[in-house]
């Protein structure tokens, strides 16, 4: 779709082009990446691979293998980051992002009350200085592909 900058994003890894922390896993249905904007180590997305605007439009097949996505990203995430627990967020409301995708992000246990629940988008979107390094998403990265290869195949 014109302007959807996650199917851009597809794009670049179809075509082999993206970086090991925007190609975690592949699916038939679903991509996850860590998120490139966020200061929180663990901002995992789950995103469809077809251009979808809204849930409706999933089909059957879209929605079991999401189900099951979902679930193993949450618990690599609590095994590679110590997170007391993911939070799961779907919007796709973005101008740029109008593309059905699934933030799973780590809730970690020692984490600051104004930055849990909702407030937790304090953490995405901040300064470039505040970004997760690229070395530490490929490296989480590593752990999360190794974990979905062997849960989900």
């Amino acid at each position: 779709m014109p302007n959807c900058q996650t199917c851009a994003r597809i794009a670049a890894r179809n075509r082999g082009e993206a970086p090991p922390w925007d190609s975690i896993y592949r699916a038939q249905h679903w991509d996850v990446v860590h998120s490139y904007n966020s200061g929180l180590l663990g901002w995992l997305v789950v995103i469809a691979r077809r251009h979808i605007a809204a849930l409706d439009e999933m089909t059957d097949d879209e929605a079991v293998e999401l189900g099951r996505m979902v679930r193993a990203v949450s618990n690599s995430l609590k095994a590679h980051t110590g997170c007391a627990k993911t939070y799961v967020v779907q919007f796709a409301e973005h101008p740029d992002h109008p593309h059905v995708h699934f933030h799973v992000i780590a809730r970690m246990p020692e984490q600051p009350d104004d930055y849990k629940g909702p407030l937790i988008f304090r953490y995405l979107g901040v300064a470039d200085a505040e970004h997760v390094s690229e070395a530490a998403m490929n490296a989480l990265a590593g752990q999360v592909r190794e974990d979905l290869e062997r849960m989900l195949g």
